[in-house]
């Protein structure tokens, strides 16, 4: 309602007790900061903060910089993937087209002709795959800026994409396609056309490492030809195990923020938080409050507590948060270390979050000032006794004893946490909306519900699209490897088949290339996958929430298997095509 009638409802004329400022051009925000302080510290200022520190616009902002740690991250994994797609289609294309390249040279055609052709199909490839990105980008945008807007309830938030934006992405690409087949166009402009002419050397096959180890007995004929041809081309074999290998981890990676938000839940709302009901309170107030609302109807279990907003100092650093003082034998209010074992809060001395210590420097045994934004704003010197791990916010715990009579005050509280009989919850709640000293109450079902929504409209979105890029990412590099591998060795196949060996042996060592290919790649998938989630958890550390490392056994299984079926499907899919193989028509000499 309007400021004026509110006052004069409360007989409070040209009162206030919020200011919001506007700085001019050229101010510096902290020393305006400091002088509001001074100013209005006898008025019972809590102390300024600027913009950048309000909490919606901090969640905003380390949104916005995950959302640049994603966009750093996945594209070069992706483009690096394609790159290596487009060397092996490129490479593959030059070997096949060497009689070509020979004639062409043989006509007149430079060098610079012959790379300028491949150069530009790829460019031509390239930019095909630009303008459907481009495309796939801008409905991709949309629908994120209609998550945001929802979510941040926007009055509105436009998706505009700028011309150096497009610029970077088409460089890039360009920039990555072109890397990934310059070695094969360097190839097909270094060959000289008396060469050329002539059909590829046979390759130059040695004895294997099991042969070489002496263990060729153990293994059969076929078995030893998928080992020795894996081995022959040893970079390709490499780049295709790395590829699957990126695929599994990305995968891996839409599930564990779905496994982190999940342990996070749990660690705040299960084991440290079990209160059905918070009570914040209008003032400090006696701890005998705690009697009246033991006493209403339903509430089974009630505690208090007592917090002041304050500024951590320790050295130069500082932080603007609050210091909790808490019952030392409460039970549904918890504080748990990063083995999430009780932390008992000693009679004398203070509890930081892990993290704020690292903010402040400070290491147990140091003395921490603190000062008081409230009441006679005292400035306390207190020794930091232990260190607890939470994973929202950060705080600094004491024993509420201990708070209290720092702050030469009573035995008070400002806040009680309620244990409640589901039965007579909304009896409780209404009882506490029409207490005068109760400011205001959290349910702890709301906001776990709220959390689950929150849950679905954005980590479900980002996993979703992100899987379905992995899996995408999964199927090109195992098929696009099995099949050229197909068209590479068709006439080797077909001659197998015309001196004897069965449709299955010959399947058999074509994918069974494809399966060990694929196997060891999934522990390095994992591996790979489990940094990848190590590095975007780092980078997502910040005083509002730290993202914890878990990867549950489900989320490992579900990259296992999708990088299986993609394997399992290119597998059905050249077994079709050798049973189409037409033996006469591709054992003709190629002269």
């Amino acid at each position: 309602m309007g400021r004026t009638a509110l006052a004069a409802a409360y007989d409070m004329e040209g009162a206030f007790n919020d200011v919001a400022l506007h700085l001019s051009t050229g101010a510096i925000p902290d020393n305006v900061i400091d002088r509001l302080d001074r100013l209005l510290a006898r008025y019972g200022g809590l102390g300024a903060y600027a913009r950048k520190d309000q909490t919606s616009h901090r969640f905003l902002s380390e949104e916005l910089k995950g959302l640049e740690t994603m966009a750093a991250v996945f594209p070069v994994i992706f483009l690096g993937v394609a790159a290596f797609l487009l060397n092996v289609v490129v490479t593959r294309l030059v070997n096949t087209q060497r009689n070509q390249i020979a004639i062409l040279k043989a006509f007149g055609y430079s060098n610079l002709d012959v790379g300028r052709h491949y150069a530009a199909m790829v460019l031509m490839v390239v930019m095909l795959g630009l303008a459907g990105g481009l495309l796939g980008g801008v409905w991709l945008g949309q629908g994120l800026s209609a998550v945001y807007a929802g979510f941040y309830h926007f009055p509105f938030l436009q998706y505009q994409l700028h011309t150096d934006v497009i610029a970077l992405a088409a460089l890039v690409s360009i920039i990555a396609g072109m890397t990934g087949t310059v070695f094969a166009v360097i190839r097909a402009v270094r060959l000289p056309p008396a060469e050329a002419m002539r059909p590829e050397a046979p390759a130059a096959y040695r004895p294997t490492l099991i042969e070489r180890l002496g263990m060729q007995r153990l293994f059969s004929q076929p078995t030893r030809m998928i080992a020795r041809h894996m081995e022959r081309r040893p970079l390709k074999t490499l780049l295709t195990i790395a590829g699957t290998a990126a695929a599994c981890g990305i995968i891996m990676v839409a599930n564990f923020q779905r496994d982190a938000v999940t342990y996070m839940i749990d660690v705040q709302y299960a084991r440290s938080q079990s209160q059905d009901l918070t009570v914040a309170l209008t003032e400090p107030t006696s701890r005998h409050a705690l009697f009246s609302l033991a006493g209403l109807q339903g509430v089974e279990h009630v505690e208090g507590s007592r917090s002041v907003p304050a500024r951590l100092r320790f050295e130069h650093h500082s932080y603007r948060g609050s210091v909790q003082g808490m019952d030392p034998d409460g039970t549904l209010r918890r504080i748990l270390d990063a083995d999430l074992e009780h932390v008992m809060l000693r009679e004398k001395g203070v509890v930081l979050t892990d993290y704020l210590s690292e903010l402040l420097g400070i290491r147990p045994g140091e003395l921490l000032t603190i000062e008081v934004l409230e009441g006679n704003r005292p400035v306390l010197e207190v020794p930091v006794v232990g260190l607890t791990s939470e994973y929202l916010g950060v705080s600094a715990y004491m024993q509420r004893a201990s708070l209290n009579r720092l702050l030469q005050e009573g035995d008070a509280i400002n806040s009680a946490y309620l244990a409640v009989d589901q039965r007579y919850s909304e009896r409780v709640y209404r009882d506490l909306d029409e207490m005068p000293r109760v400011a205001g109450t959290v349910v702890r079902e709301s906001a776990l519900r709220n959390f689950h929504k929150t849950m679905e409209e954005t980590i479900l979105y980002f996993s979703f699209v992100t899987a379905l890029l992995g899996g995408i990412i999964a199927f090109g590099v195992v098929y696009n490897s099995a099949r050229i591998a197909l068209s590479e060795r068709d006439r080797e196949l077909a001659s197998l088949r015309v001196l004897g060996f069965t449709r299955g042996e010959v399947a058999y060592i074509l994918l069974g290339e494809l399966a060990v290919a694929t196997l060891l790649a999934l522990p390095l998938g994992y591996l790979f996958g489990r940094e990848l989630c190590r590095y975007l958890s780092n980078a997502f550390r910040s005083d509002l929430y730290r993202v914890p490392l878990v990867l549950e056994a489900d989320t490992v299984a579900f990259a296992a298997s999708v990088v299986l079926l993609s394997a399992v499907i290119s597998g059905y899919m050249l077994w079709r095509k050798l049973n189409q193989l037409d033996m006469i028509g591709v054992l003709k000499t190629r002269e």
